[in-house]
C-alpha cells in the first residue's frame, strides 16, 4: 500500500495558508487597524444587542439596583420623561435622546461603579413597567403601547457627532429659544446651540410665578434687601434671552445661581417687591439646553418627523446604529 498520508496533509496545509489564513488576517487587520468584531459578530450584535447591554439602574425609593435590558430601560425613561399623549414622532425623538445618554454614560462610566444611572433628574427619571401601570391606572395600555412603538421605530439608533454619542440634553419647554451650552453649563459643545423655540409658547409649562418671602429671599442669596421696590439689575442675557448675570444688593449672581438657590422654573425671570414677599416670574422651565419637550410635540404637530426635530434641536449630528459602533462591544455582557 502506497504511502499518501502526508500528501494529503501537504495539500492541506498549503489549502489553509491560501484560503484560511487570510481571512483570518483580514477579520483583524484593515490598514493597519484593529476590527473588534467580525462581520459575523456585528450580525449576532445586530439581533441581540438590545437584550446583551444591560442597564444598571439605581432605584432610590427602594435603595437597590436593577438590572433592565437597554431597550426596556428606554421605554421606563421616555414613558416617564414625556408624556404618553405627546405625538408619536416626538416621542420617537424622546427615545433618541434617552438611548443615546444611557449609552454615553455607560461608556464613560459616569456613575457609581454598582450602578450605570439612578432613577432620577440627576440622570434620567425611569419608572419600570409596574409602576407605570400604578401611574397611568386604566390608560396603561394604550399609552406603554404608544411609547413602546416609538421606542420600536427607533430600536438601536443613537446620535452621534463625529462618530461618537452626543450629550443629548433636554428640558422642558424654553422661553421660545434654547440656550447655547456654555451659557448655562461650562462647556461649549458645537450640537448644543440657541435655536428658536416658537411652539413653546402655547406649552401650559411656559410661564410661572411663585412668591418668596423677604427673609427667605435673604437667606438663600446670603444678601440683605435695600428697603425699595426694585430687587436687583440685570447686567447680562445669554443668546437664548434668559439671565446670564443678576445684580442684588451689590452682588453679582448668575441665573443659574439664583434658579438653584430659589427653585426657580427657568433663568429667564424677573422680580418685584411687595410688601414682604418678592414676586418672581419666568418663563420657561427646565435648563434651556438641547431638545425642547413642548417644541419637539410643536413641530411633530405640524407633521415634521423625529429626525426633523433632532436636526432642529442638535445642530451637525449623526444618526447612528449600535450594531455599527466598535465601542458598543466594550458594553456586551
Amino acid at each position: 500500500m502506497k504511502k499518501i498520508v502526508p500528501y494529503v496533509l501537504i495539500s492541506l496545509a498549503i489549502f489553509t495558508i491560501i484560503i484560511v489564513l487570510p481571512a483570518t488576517l483580514v477579520s483583524f487587520f484593515d490598514d493597519g487597524k484593529a476590527i473588534v468584531k467580525s462581520e459575523k459578530e456585528k450580525k449576532k450584535i445586530s439581533i441581540d444587542y438590545e437584550n446583551q447591554i444591560v442597564v444598571s439602574v439605581f432605584r432610590t425609593q427602594k435603595n437597590r439596583v436593577e438590572e433592565v435590558p437597554l431597550e426596556e430601560y428606554v421605554t421606563g425613561v421616555v414613558a416617564t420623561e414625556m408624556p404618553a399623549n405627546f405625538e408619536l414622532e416626538a416621542l420617537k425623538a424622546q427615545a433618541l435622546t434617552a438611548r443615546t445618554n444611557i449609552i454615553l454614560s455607560k461608556i464613560n462610566g459616569l456613575n457609581s461603579k454598582d450602578s450605570d444611572v439612578s432613577d432620577t433628574t440627576k440622570d434620567q427619571v425611569y419608572k419600570n413597567k409596574e409602576e407605570l401601570k400604578t401611574v397611568w391606572g386604566k390608560d396603561f395600555s394604550w399609552k406603554y403601547k404608544k411609547v413602546s412603538d416609538a421606542v420600536e421605530a427607533t430600536k438601536g439608533e443613537i446620535l452621534t457627532y463625529n462618530e461618537k454619542p452626543i450629550t443629548a440634553s433636554f428640558f422642558s419647554t424654553s422661553n421660545g429659544r434654547t440656550e447655547n451650552s456654555e451659557e448655562y453649563w461650562s462647556t461649549a459643545m458645537p450640537y448644543l446651540r440657541s435655536v428658536d423655540s416658537p411652539w413653546d409658547l402655547n406649552s401650559p409649562k411656559y410661564q410661572n410665578r411663585i412668591s418668596v418671602s423677604v427673609t427667605d429671599f435673604e437667606k438663600k442669596l446670603n444678601i440683605k434687601l435695600p428697603n425699595s421696590k426694585n430687587v436687583g439689575t440685570i447686567k447680562k442675557k445669554t443668546s437664548g434671552g434668559r439671565i446670564a448675570e443678576f445684580i442684588i444688593s451689590g452682588k453679582t449672581f448668575t441665573g443659574r445661581e439664583i434658579r438653584e438657590k430659589l427653585g426657580l422654573k427657568s433663568t429667564d425671570f424677573s422680580m418685584s417687591r411687595n410688601g414682604a414677599e418678592i414676586v418672581i416670574d419666568t418663563k420657561g422651565y427646565g435648563h434651556g439646553v438641547g431638545m425642547s419637550q413642548y417644541g419637539a410635540n410643536g413641530l411633530a404637530s405640524q407633521g415634521k418627523k423625529y429626525l426633523d426635530i433632532i436636526n432642529h434641536y442638535y445642530q451637525g449630528v449623526q444618526i447612528s446604529k449600535l450594531d455599527s459602533m466598535d465601542a458598543v462591544a466594550v458594553l456586551m455582557k
